[in-house]
């Protein structure tokens, strides 16, 4: 499903100590997990795809970087844009890429990149029935905004405005499909790769066995019934002052972005950082601020 993670890995590595945490975390990608591990915490990665659970092995131990399907829809679409705008062609948009003001960043994305030609373009592809619907599972599909080729436009037009480019990896993939010059493959071995049903994992955990959890998006296909017994492992499986992370597509309920507008992909309307609190009942859980 994803050759490369879209998750800002700077989030969990800003709320977890320095090193040395025991870490639960989706196995995606790869890129999140390696990142924990070269930080010096101990990480077991989980996914429930074996195809993917393969692709983040081979990714881990310094594979090159496939396509998968989810490029392959962003691909078309660039495609589609680089053919209809001119600042979305490649050299125009490397160049926007290589950027390093964000104050300079915003004014050339309103200038040139998020025109009326893109509204229209997003709107096409993001209309209930199109590519994304297609893409997404049901169950998934009821988490993404109304409109959300105009929440994304927001989201990417914040992004921009607050995060230089040249160093925002998610950025680049997200806009170009591809990585920053200089980036190196993953590498990060020691990842512990389990094939594995998150929730089964922290169910049969031993208590208190992690530190902290990140679990990307996991709630934004199941419903309440997988919410609940999510909510009860995590709070067996994480010890007492433990950190969990999650995000959501959705768009925020509370005022202000708060993490969503730390995390660099720009893809996230919630992302939420909590600290467990110390009693069953969890009434001292406490959001970490950005």
């Amino acid at each position: 499903m994803f050759a490369r993670m879209y998750e800002d890995c700077g989030v969990e590595l800003g709320a977890l100590p320095s090193t040395g945490a025991r870490v639960l975390c989706i196995a995606s990608a790869g890129d999140t997990a390696a990142a924990l591990q070269q930080a010096g915490h101990d990480v077991t990665a989980v996914d429930v795809n074996p195809v993917q659970l393969a692709y983040a092995r081979d990714r881990l131990a310094g594979g090159a970087t496939a396509e998968g399907s989810a490029e392959t829809l962003m691909r078309l679409g660039r495609g589609t844009a680089g053919v209809l705008l001119p600042a979305w062609r490649g050299p125009a948009l490397r160049a926007f890429l290589a950027l390093g003001d964000p104050a300079e960043q915003a004014q050339r994305w309103r200038t040139a990149l998020d025109g009326p030609g893109l509204g229209r373009l997003m709107r096409l592809a993001l209309r209930p029935g199109g590519a994304l619907a297609v893409a997404l599972r049901p169950s998934f599909a009821h988490a993404v905004p109304a409109r959300f080729d105009e929440v994304l436009r927001r989201r990417l037009g914040r992004t921009v405005a607050g995060h230089p480019n040249t160093r925002n990896p998610w950025m680049w993939r997200l806009l170009a499909g591809i990585e920053p010059p200089g980036t190196q493959p993953l590498f990060a071995p020691d990842v512990r790769l389990v094939h594995a049903d998150v929730l089964d994992v922290l169910e049969q955990a031993p208590r208190a066995a992690y530190d902290a959890v990140t679990l990307s998006n996991v709630l934004d296909g199941p419903g309440p019934a997988f919410a609940g017994r999510l909510r009860a492992a995590v709070r067996r499986a994480v010890r007492p002052g433990g950190i969990v992370v999650l995000r959501s597509f959705r768009e925020p309920t509370t005022t202000g972005p708060g993490w969503a507008a730390q995390d660099r992909s720009a893809l996230w309307g919630v992302v939420r950082v909590v600290r467990l609190g110390a009693d069953p009942a969890g009434t001292q859980d406490r959001r970490i601020d950005p």
